[in-house]
């Protein structure tokens, strides 16, 4: 595994912001501790497919989490890059969903996962990366549209890993997003726990030098989330798998100040779904993506 010298990576270009909201993913097993009283945070991130169903235990409990929160709708089975599209029943389902809770985010993520297998619609169990074709942007601009116009409001659509790079396509991931965003009207979600996955499953030889090149050909205006998280870390050679089962690294921690330098004032959310944390431990993470947040504020002042 490859040693950083964290002091001799380049600072952010700092801009005045103010501080960016911080939350955090609400999983099960910290219902009762989250719920039971305000923590010191702005915002909770839930899976949307968990809270579709009509009445029942989950709607009480996403009522009480908007109570002491705003909520953030983070979706991860639209398969927005799918050549079979949408679902109407899940759009039609999400819409309810967003009408009734007022998110104050709506997310997903720039893959595909559902098929068209022997006449029914399979889902792949998995979020896969598209192809950057022409084709594809196409077929994205079109499912995002439909969402959008079901939702009233624009998308964030978020980068995802992949464990193999493909050279022959038509656009860099960056061109394509922004095409994507000018196509469509989507915002995006940057995943910094994203891009250092790929530069390490890409073998690059300075992870950091790619994620603030990847950040630098983004437009500021186009980005309006950022996603913290981090993964069980492997030898290089090895494949990184974004497993969000483990804290922010502290690269992870150097690219986010890059990035709010460059970006400003974005909402961040701290992600931690397998081998969780106690609450604690997690307010601890979004405390820390605070003071960072404070810190460029300071700075740009």
């Amino acid at each position: 595994m490859s040693i950083i010298n964290h002091s001799a990576l380049p600072k952010a270009r700092l801009s005045k912001v103010v501080p960016p909201k911080v939350g955090v993913g609400l999983r099960h097993p910290h219902y009762e501790p989250a719920l039971s009283r305000a923590a010191d945070i702005d915002f909770v991130e839930i899976h949307t497919e968990n809270f579709i169903m009509d009445g029942g235990a989950n709607l009480a409990l996403l009522e009480r989490a908007r109570d002491l929160y705003d909520i953030s709708f983070h979706c991860t089975a639209l398969g927005l890059g799918s050549a079979v599209g949408v679902s109407t029943k899940a759009l039609t389902k999400l819409a309810e969903l967003v009408e009734r809770f007022d998110p104050l985010l709506v997310s997903d993520h720039l893959c595909f996962c559902w098929v068209d297998l022997d006449g029914r619609r399979v889902h792949a169990g998995d979020l896969l990366p598209v192809q950057r074709t022409r084709e594809s942007l196409g077929v994205l601009a079109s499912n995002i549209d439909r969402v959008q116009q079901a939702i009233g409001r624009p998308l964030l659509v978020e980068n995802v890993t992949a464990y193999v790079n493909e050279p022959q396509q038509d656009f860099s991931e960056t061109e394509f997003l922004c095409r994507l965003v000018e196509r469509t009207g989507c915002s995006l979600l940057v995943d910094i726990n994203n891009l250092l996955v790929n530069a390490h499953n890409m073998d690059c030889q300075s992870p950091a030098d790619y994620a603030m090149s990847w950040l630098e050909q983004i437009p500021p205006e186009a980005v309006g989330e950022i996603h913290l998280a981090g993964y069980t870390p492997v030898l290089r050679g090895e494949i990184a798998v974004d497993d969000h089962a483990a804290p922010v690294s502290e690269l992870g921690w150097h690219i986010y100040e890059y990035a709010l330098g460059r970006l400003g004032d974005v909402p961040t959310l701290v992600e931690w779904d397998n081998a969780l944390p106690s609450w604690a431990e997690l307010q601890a993470e979004a405390m820390r993506a605070r003071r960072v947040g404070n810190a460029i504020v300071g700075a740009g002042e």
